[in-house]
């Protein structure tokens, strides 16, 4: 059972992953020169930096070295991150068996 405030944090988090930032490397699939893989890849690369920053934070406040609030911010962000990921992951797990599913 997925609690809704964890859901909808998860469709922002992935929404905002979709929208070009300004400093991000992610291109949409309709300018020129991008493709989908190009957005993917970038998507991916982002998360992986969200996540290795939110680590980075909590081992940081663990040394005394980092500001609590920024803290929970980055654990957050992290875990908003992931909670997209599986969502993402469960719905490409689910796209393909149905794609297995169907008869020839």
């Amino acid at each position: 059972m997925a609690i809704p405030a964890a859901a909808a944090a998860a469709y922002r988090a992935a929404a905002q992953i979709a929208t070009p930032q300004a400093s991000s490397g992610i291109v949409p699939a309709d300018v020129q020169g991008g493709n989908f893989s190009d957005f993917l890849s970038g998507a991916i690369k982002d998360s992986i930096n969200t996540m290795r920053q939110g680590e980075h934070s909590a081992s940081q406040q663990v040394q005394g070295k980092a500001n609590l609030v920024d803290v929970v911010q980055s654990v957050n962000a992290a875990e908003l991150t992931l909670d997209t990921v599986v969502a993402v992951r469960d719905k490409v797990v689910a796209a393909y068996q149905s794609i297995m599913n169907m008869p020839i």
